[in-house]
């Protein structure tokens, strides 16, 4: 159980010399700083912008870190990398916050004429994040960037049907070899291989060149090596976490909007 936690919460507070003191204080003590209210933000800097007024959160963590969101959408509008030095003052009934960053030197500079919430805490967060991915997710991933696999190979489609069951991904290499691609989210064992090279040996039999086969894991077991190398087939490490950071990174998309599958 954590330890209870102190908060400065206020609501519809004055814009005056108290808010400022208290913004001040709370950045200098390096506290995560929670605005909601009615602001506009200049920005100068390698470039320069102007965000006019309107009602936006406005986060400032202790790493000193600025986001500014609108109320709809992921992404903030404005924002400074860590490391910014702050300057805190009102200004005319106008708590004003300038982020500063010395190299490269750009500044944003944050107007705020009326607050609705301030929120002052300090927070503890030492989890560990972790992305999964599915074999699933792990073909959506090679799909959307195929490079991931070699240079130069091209996906042509998915869960094609052969004789011994459905290859994960089907394409051709960079030399127009036709290539399939068994994916494995966890080791690649004896039985992964052994299928792989059915699927090569169904397909190379139609085929009017050469089939090469691909085995894609985090791994392979011990002793595996010899076996791929035995029957020709390939391997290519590739960590699920990528994969997903892949995915995140990427709009969503169904697999059938990359091609139209090959039955």
């Amino acid at each position: 159980m954590s330890r209870q936690k102190q908060f400065k919460i206020l609501q519809n507070p004055n814009v005056d010399k108290e808010v400022a003191r208290l913004v001040k204080n709370a950045l200098a003590q390096r506290c995560v700083v929670l605005l909601v209210g009615n602001c506009w933000v200049n920005y100068r800097g390698r470039a320069s912008s102007s965000l006019e007024s309107g009602e936006r959160i406005v986060i400032i963590k202790e790493d000193g870190s600025v986001l500014i969101h609108r109320p709809i959408g992921y992404e903030a509008v404005n924002w400074q990398p860590p490391g910014c030095i702050f300057q805190t003052h009102i200004k005319n009934n106008v708590l004003q916050i300038r982020a500063i960053r010395r190299k490269p030197s750009e500044f944003i500079h944050i107007h705020f004429d009326s607050i609705y919430l301030l929120s002052i805490m300090k927070l503890e967060d030492k989890g560990e994040f972790s992305l999964h991915a599915t074999e699933r997710d792990m073909q959506k991933a090679i799909l959307l960037k195929p490079s991931i696999i070699e240079s130069g190979f091209k996906p042509t489609s998915y869960e094609k049907k052969v004789e011994p069951g459905f290859v994960d991904i089907y394409g051709v290499d960079k030399d127009g070899k036709l290539v399939v691609v068994e994916i494995k989210r966890k080791t690649a064992g004896r039985n992964a291989v052994l299928q792989l090279s059915r699927y090569v040996k169904a397909l190379q039999k139609t085929a009017d060149r050469e089939v090469r086969g691909i085995i894609v894991a985090p791994s392979m077991a011990k002793g595996i090596q010899k076996l791929i190398v035995t029957l020709g087939l390939d391997f290519k490490p590739l960590d699920p976490r990528r994969c997903a950071a892949i995915l995140q990174r990427t709009q969503t998309r169904k697999l059938s909007e990359f091609f139209k599958p090959i039955r």
